[in-house]
């Protein structure tokens, strides 16, 4: 199980539109972004340099739901994901 510094989150940002990447209960984003598309990959990318591809990237929706996780390299199963 990665350790909660090495996880990333894509949430909405209510006040300036967009989105953010963050980490758990953090202070300010680890990036600002117009699409969620581009941070996801920068979410991504931050998970395989500064975890090791050890964390997970969960992406929420607009809604602040949850609506899908990405786990990183080094979590990745050989199974097929079937979601």
């Amino acid at each position: 199980m990665a350790k909660n510094d090495e996880d990333r989150y894509v949430v909405p940002n209510k006040e300036r539109g967009g989105w953010d990447v963050v980490k758990e209960n953090h202070e300010r984003s680890s990036g600002h972004f117009d699409t969620q598309r581009e941070a996801i990959d920068r979410a991504r990318e931050i998970v395989d340099k500064s975890g090791g591809g050890r964390g997970d990237v969960r992406i929420q929706g607009r809604n602040g739901q949850f609506r899908d996780s990405d786990s990183g390299r080094r979590n990745e199963s050989t199974k097929k994901d079937t979601k």
